[in-house]
């Protein structure tokens, strides 16, 4: 008969504590309900929306991987930087579902309200998937630089987000350009922040989308059962 390992509970713990099962059966009634979209139009449209979602897994896997190398307790952060860094920039990926509603304008609905809900799902998992990885890495955060520090990093990456929201849908960069091709995107960011009277949209698209992720963590981080979740000691 097989018995949980040692190593097992943890994990599991992690999963729990974390979301992962409800983000996982969350992906795939999106994904479901995409099927049914396919099946009943006889229409590939929208199937980007997978990938897009496949894109928004990545910043959460890369937030899990940071809490448990963090709960490691080694004596500095230095060795966070790599699945922080992917982190950040895989972040925007997450609540950049929200503006696939675009997609009604250009696309022949099956019906409308379908179409509206389906891509709710996305959206909605999308979102969650942000702010689940966000909570991990600032409650390893806050063990390095305290309470506030940890908030005042969640804000600045929620508006990091926004920006990230504006620079994929607008500009059209996706988050590995800043990795092939970082001057370019750069070059854009500074244009657009050193000049905010010359696009209104950017900060204006970048600051709503961040105003809409940083309420919805708000939200979720307001649950009792949230601010228990912290970085223990690995026991192994």
């Amino acid at each position: 008969m097989y018995h949980d390992s040692e190593t097992d509970q943890p994990t599991r713990r992690l999963l729990v504590d974390f979301s992962f099962y409800p983000l996982l059966l969350s992906s795939a009634l999106s994904c479901i309900l995409l099927l049914g979209r396919i099946y009943l139009s006889h229409s590939f449209a929208y199937t980007h929306l997978v990938w897009n979602l496949m894109l928004a897994w990545v910043p959460y896997g890369c937030a899990l991987w940071l809490y448990v190398l963090a709960r490691k307790r080694r004596p500095n952060a230095w060795y966070l930087l790599v699945p922080g860094a992917l982190w950040l920039i895989f972040l925007p990926n997450a609540p950049y579902l929200l503006t696939e509603f675009v997609h009604l304008q250009y696309i022949v609905p099956l019906t409308m309200w379908y179409d509206i809900g389906m891509i709710a799902a996305f959206a909605w998992t999308g979102c969650f998937l942000a702010v689940v990885g966000l909570q991990a890495v600032q409650t390893v955060v806050q063990r390095y630089i305290g309470w506030v520090g940890g908030w005042l990093f969640a804000l600045g990456v929620v508006s990091l987000s926004g920006l990230g929201v504006y620079l994929g849908r607008f500009l059209r960069w996706n988050s590995w350009d800043l990795i092939i091709d970082p001057r370019a995107v750069l070059s854009d960011i500074i244009e657009r922040m050193a000049h905010p009277h010359r696009y209104p949209q950017a900060i204006g698209v970048s600051g709503m989308f961040a105003v809409l992720l940083f309420m919805c963590y708000i939200m979720f981080m307001s649950q009792p059962a949230r601010r228990e979740v912290g970085v223990p000691a690995d026991r192994s």
